[in-house]
């Protein structure tokens, strides 16, 4: 998307990189992540009206550090380095220096400023504040031209800051939420530095993206992946807008749906929404290659590839359609490719890393760049209804990711009616709105129980509850013990082929809010 105030970011690898992002964008100035790979040449070509250096995993020294064009810094727009970005200053600038820290830190750290300098401009006077440190490394010496302008107990270069040439550079994070006043250094930096105008909205993007919607389809014709979930969906409508009857929105029921869904979801887009929809049962083809798989990897890839034979197959049939549309979201890339620096691959998503290597149709990503609640809010400018916007995530590769081993229609059953009651107690409690995502796992295991004086030996089920802003973190919910107890008795008594339930309390990172 073109915005007249820009923030190009690049990115070293850091696991926060995406959340610097989000809070450019939450201040109201579009923000775009590019690989650290990018030239000084390039980044001016994208005319930003300010850089920021993400941290990173590396070492400035290491002989496999990523390789970074420090004429970037050359180029006189308004600087910001964060953590490794901030090693990266000093080690390409002249007199600047940086060694490995005696004491590592990571986790909050007690930081005293000591410049008055305007990145710090409004901070509350006197005492030290919170910020968050994750780093091995640390500046030793100041560039010529820097002044220090804040240190914490185990780090006496915490801060640098050249007023003259609009660069600063902190070894502390403040995009997270842990670092006191970090907002208002951000805000310092884009409005009081590098004179930024709060511009991009969510309406604006809808605006834009509808214009280049039609352009880029013109005469031909497209087919939308939808799934009913508020992602495809909100691709549909958006395409629908932009389009009209050029649109062909494939449904298809590949057998891992929720209890139900297949109907309900076509029902429902077709009576809000009068969008062309084919409802395709490809329900035996999935299963059918999914049989004795249990690598949670394969399956996504076997589903992802299978999605995209059923859409060629079916857009064969329309001889004008020249594009696939889908969902994709920011999360499902950075997760899934490496591509804007190096971050790690965390796991495969079925819309990105399991797409086959050549495909007849070419890819239609309008919210490639958001975030889950962006969306939302896009969502809301489409006008659409509340039960589709809040409706929690559910993932491409549907159940088969939530049956932990092999996936038949025995266990299918078994977790479709577990989830379902998962859903229905946290809609009745009112829990469903206060939490990101809530479903039921099935384990590869069973256990001994006694039901009605008799043994059993049947399956256990996991209960999954996140909160979360944008599934780039997530938290386990705290939810009421006696919730927890009524989802367990239901699953128990109504489930036949479960005696035990299990509730997961562990947070992404170092886990992830799918199990596979």
């Amino acid at each position: 998307m073109s915005a007249t105030d820009t923030v190009v970011i690049l990115d070293f690898g850091s696991q926060y990189t995406q959340l610097i992002a989000r809070r450019v964008r939450e201040a109201g100035v579009y923000s775009e992540i590019h690989p650290c790979t990018v030239t000084a040449k390039e980044v001016a070509a994208m005319h930003p009206k300010a850089v920021i250096l993400s941290g990173g995993p590396s070492s400035v020294t290491d002989a496999d550090a990523p390789p970074f064009d420090p004429a970037v810094f050359d180029l006189g727009l308004p600087t910001l380095c964060i953590c490794y970005g901030m090693q990266l200053l000093a080690h390409h600038q002249p007199g600047g220096a940086v060694a490995a820290s005696t004491d590592r830190e990571y986790g909050r750290a007690e930081l005293t400023v000591l410049a008055d300098v305007p990145l710090f401009a409004g901070l509350p006077d006197g005492g030290s504040r919170t910020v968050w440190m994750s780093h091995g490394d640390k500046v030793v010496a100041p560039p010529a031209g820097f002044v220090v302008a804040a240190r914490t107990k185990n780090v006496d270069i915490a801060a640098l800051a050249n007023v003259e040439r609009r660069m600063y550079a902190l070894q502390f994070h403040p995009e997270v939420a842990h670092t006191e006043d970090g907002e208002r250094i951000l805000h310092n930096f884009l409005f009081g530095i590098a004179g930024l105008t709060p511009g991009w909205t969510m309406a604006g993007f809808v605006e834009t993206e509808l214009a280049k919607l039609r352009e880029k389809v013109g005469e031909d014709e497209v087919v939308c992946a939808l799934s009913g979930g508020v992602d495809s969906t909100v691709v549909a409508v958006m395409l629908h807008k932009a389009i009209g009857k050029k649109l062909h929105c494939i449904f298809v029921d590949n057998g891992l749906l929720r209890l139900g869904e297949g109907e309900e979801v076509a029902a429902y887009l077709r009576e809000h929404f009068a969008l062309n929809l084919h409802y395709i049962d490809a329900s035996k083809l999935f299963l059918g290659r999914l049989a004795g798989v249990t690598d949670p990897e394969q399956k996504r890839k076997i589903i992802g590839t299978t999605f995209i034979e059923v859409f060629e197959v079916e857009a064969a049939k329309l001889p004008k359609v020249k594009y696939l549309a889908q969902g994709t979201l920011y999360p499902d890339v950075i997760e899934s490719v490496s591509f804007k620096g190096p971050s790690a691959v965390i796991k495969s998503h079925h819309n990105v890393g399991g797409l086959p290597e050549h495909m007849k149709l070419a890819l239609i990503e309008p919210l490639r760049e958001l975030f889950k609640d962006e969306v939302r809010k896009v969502a809301v400018e489409l006008g659409m209804p509340d039960f589709i916007i809040w409706r929690h995530p559910f993932p491409g590769p549907g159940l088969a990711i939530r049956i932990i081993g092999e996936v038949t229609e025995e266990r299918l059953e078994i977790l479709r009616r577990t989830d379902k009651i998962v859903q229905n107690e946290l809609q009745a409690s009112g829990w469903y709105r206060k939490v990101w995502q809530g479903f039921a796992v099935l384990l590869p295991l069973k256990t001994v129980g006694v039901m009605g004086d008799g043994r059993t030996y049947e399956n256990v089920a996991a209960i999954r509850v996140v909160d979360s802003l944008d599934a780039m973190t997530a938290d386990w919910s705290r939810l009421p013990s006696e919730l927890v107890a009524a989802m367990s008795n239901r699953i128990i008594n109504e489930v036949k082929g479960v005696n035990r339930v299990v509730f997961d309390v562990s947070s992404k990172p170092p886990s992830t809010i799918e199990w596979e």
